[in-house]
């Protein structure tokens, strides 16, 4: 991602990721989105984390 998110912004679009996929496994492909969208979210948290 481009833009830096926020958790929430993170977590929302994991959701929404997921919710599209709800019932079946992810493919190859969707493995390694869901693995981005997670990897937004960790650099996102540690973002606000305090130094």
């Amino acid at each position: 991602m481009a833009t830096p998110v926020t958790p929430d912004e993170a977590n929302e679009a994991i959701r929404l990721f997921m919710q599209e996929r709800a019932g079946r496994p992810l493919w190859a492909e969707e493995q390694e989105r869901y693995e981005k969208l997670l990897a937004e979210w960790s650099a996102a948290v540690h973002a606000m984390a305090p130094a």
